[in-house]
């Protein structure tokens, strides 16, 4: 299994110039998405007008998502409010153009939970909560808006306890695999650059942990991914 090719990927912006970048690098790449955000710990610079362009780029044929976006208070909570202000603004442009979120929580679930249930109206697209390290209650919550798993490499790490529960509670409908490249190389590739080869390592680890086929799980991942990302489907 591990020598199957990832077909399909998607390449996330974290603000105008970088989802500009990942534009062209989908133009280049036919097996290559993008998503065209701006993530939150780039949201102390953002400015109306990149909230315009984000708008454009999301009418490219090949942008799936508004993403990556979000909450992070992990390094920083200076820019807490600006973080929660383009949160709610890019979520709203989510549903105006008819496509899902890719959503970044790290250190602050009770804020993120806040603004999506404000937000909940806007969500109709739906989404991937990506890298996802919460409890069992807020991933109760997440579900109840209809968000996705996303599961990477840090699955595979010996210390990732809550995760494999986490990873047996999630409805098959409602996980998938990611890198959060060039970050969180899985088992046994730590400490190297992350990259889309490696997906399968993560999707036969997700395979284990629930006790079924490893080709069965990435049957599965690979539909869930289509769903909620449709555009990849369109023509």
């Amino acid at each position: 299994y591990l020598k199957e090719k990832v077909t399909k990927t998607i390449t996330m912006g974290c603000e105008v110039s970088t989802s500009i970048l990942c534009k062209d690098i989908a133009e280049k790449y036919a097996s290559v998405y993008f998503g065209a955000g701006i993530h939150p710990m780039d949201a102390f610079k953002a400015t109306p007008e990149d909230l315009d362009e984000i708008i454009k780029l999301t009418s490219h044929p090949k942008c799936v998502c508004v993403g990556e976006i979000g909450i992070d208070l992990y390094w920083d909570k200076t820019y807490l409010d600006k973080q929660i202000e383009y949160l709610y603004k890019l979520i709203e442009i989510a549903n105006a153009v008819k496509l899902p979120i890719s959503l970044h929580m790290r250190n602050a679930t009770s804020e993120t939970l806040k603004v999506l249930y404000n937000s909940k109206s806007n969500l109709t697209y739906g989404g991937v909560v990506h890298c996802y390290n919460g409890s069992k209650e807020t991933l109760k919550e997440i579900l109840k808006l209809d968000l996705a798993i996303g599961f990477g490499g840090t699955l595979t790490f010996k210390n990732a306890r809550n995760l494999l529960e986490i990873a047996s509670l999630v409805p098959e409908d409602m996980m998938v695999t990611e890198t959060d490249c060039p970050y969180l190389a899985p088992e046994p590739k730590r400490g190297s650059i992350n990259e889309p080869k490696n997906i399968p390592y993560i999707t036969a680890k997700l395979a284990e942990i629930r006790g079924i086929d490893v080709e069965k799980c990435a049957s599965l991942v690979y539909a869930n991914a289509s769903r909620i990302f449709y555009k990849i489907n369109e023509k």
